[in-house]
């Protein structure tokens, strides 16, 4: 309840701007590791520098993308948790409604 009412207020601001930034940084990192690859490609051998850039720049991308796939899915099983409140409400209103029609009728 708490998250379908932060993103309803001015958390879906707060969200969308911090997906956005992390969406930059994501794309950053990977733009960095092609120009890595090709300056090393380049050269023919890869400096021990360009060595831990890499490994730094491939271990943040992939905490990135962890961190867009986990937010994925939380945003999707929030979407199915609210659709089945509603469902529940529509059955128990529906329930109501065929015993009060039940109860008339007989």
């Amino acid at each position: 309840m708490g998250l379908d009412q932060l993103k309803q207020g001015m958390g879906s601001l707060v969200a969308k701007s911090v997906a956005g930034t992390m969406a930059v940084v994501f794309v950053s990192s990977i733009y960095s590791v092609m120009k890595i690859q090709k300056r090393s490609a380049d050269a023919g051998i890869i400096n021990p520098t360009d060595q831990v850039l890499m490994a730094y720049r491939q271990l943040e991308v992939c905490l990135i993308g962890f961190f867009f796939f986990l937010a994925l899915m939380i945003d999707r099983l929030q979407y199915y948790i609210r659709e089945l409140q509603h469902l529940r409400t529509s059955l128990e209103m529906t329930k109501k409604l065929i015993e009060i029609w039940i109860g008339i009728h007989i």
